[in-house]
């Protein structure tokens, strides 16, 4: 008789390994795939959880989705401001598990970072598609750590962009971004007055760790798309509850939103309601609602971060680390 093969080998996916697998139109396609799984109902996304700590908060998340085959993944991230000046760490550190929806098989651990990075950036350059006026040149980035470089980068794959201007309540970190820019032969523009860089802006991404809205209605110029990337716990505020009010608002997904994005806040100060929100992105991406309607309109996407994208670009780095044959194999099911 015999012998009955264990589970498969595990993935250890590192860092530069994501970074190495992945290409830009990568993690915009898996997104995509994502949310028109979860227009299609072969996704789902419980409620976050967040684990309070020292210095910071873990926040985790879990997904399952049907493609190929049914994934189900969970990440831990831990999510510690002040990493970056006073140790030199990312802000963001975690890992994510992704495994088989059919057999329970942990086909890989993969470090989070890369992922949640490219894949929030993905979700930005994915509502752009349908949000931004085409006619869009120009990028106002306001925060200028870690989500900026990507949140541009992914823009960039969508958009035609001829001019870029940063923002920072710290000028110094947005005039490093913008030496990084340079360095990749990119032109950005450190800007410190914010309500004219916002009036001379046609697209405008926040990804700050605020607690406090900043960016003002009489801020945006009609026809705008604001991408509102920071508010990823009830604490997290960037945009303020009347600009809510006066655009169009699509979230990424809209329970989520309501607990802790932006929209959280703005349900708070009694000027919008969840029946307010025009659409979440997986109707734009299935063509339930159509995106942007005029020219004029403010179009405003309020990014909280779900667990359907990490288990979507979990599926497609693992694809992809399979076909490499670069990964590390741990036999963590192996009998004792």
């Amino acid at each position: 008789m015999s012998a009955v093969a264990g589970p498969p080998p595990t993935l250890i996916i590192t860092r530069a390994e994501v970074a190495a697998l992945m290409q830009p139109d990568d993690w915009l396609g898996a997104v995509e795939r994502g949310f028109a799984a979860l227009a299609e109902g072969k996704a789902t996304s419980p409620a976050p959880m967040a684990i309070s700590a020292q210095g910071g908060v873990f926040h985790a998340k879990g997904a399952s989705l049907a493609l190929d085959r049914p994934y189900v993944a969970l990440k831990l991230n831990g999510n510690f401001p002040e990493n970056p000046a006073t140790r030199g760490w990312p802000t963001i550190q975690g890992a994510l598990l992704l495994c088989d929806g059919a057999t329970g098989a942990l086909l890989a651990v993969i470090d989070s970072i890369e992922v949640t990075l490219r894949r929030t950036a993905a979700a930005t350059a994915l509502a752009a598609r349908f949000l931004a006026r085409l006619a869009s040149r120009s990028v106002l980035v306001c925060g200028c750590g870690d989500q900026a470089g990507p949140q541009l980068a992914a823009l960039r794959a969508v958009l035609t962009i001829d001019h870029v201007r940063a923002w920072d309540v710290d000028p110094d970190r947005s005039r490093r971004f913008a030496e990084t820019q340079r360095g990749e032969g990119r032109l950005v523009e450190v800007v410190t007055d914010l309500a004219a860089a916002c009036g001379d802006s046609d697209v405008i991404v926040t990804c700050t760790t605020a607690r406090s809205p900043f960016l003002e209605a009489s801020f945006v110029r009609p026809g705008s798309f604001v991408a509102a990337i920071g508010a990823d716990s009830p604490e997290k505020s960037e945009v303020h509850p009347e600009l809510m009010r006066r655009s169009m608002v699509i979230a990424d997904v809209l329970d989520q939103c309501a607990m802790m994005g932006d929209l959280h806040h703005a349900i708070a100060a009694g000027v919008m309601t969840r029946a307010g929100v025009h659409a979440e992105l997986a109707e734009l991406v299935s063509g339930a609602k159509r995106g942007r309607v005029d020219e004029a309109s403010i179009t405003l996407f309020d990014s909280t971060g779900t667990a359907l994208q990490d288990v979507a670009a979990a599926a497609a780095i693992y694809r992809k680390a399979i076909d490499a044959g670069r990964s590390r194999a741990v036999a963590f099911g192996a009998a004792a």
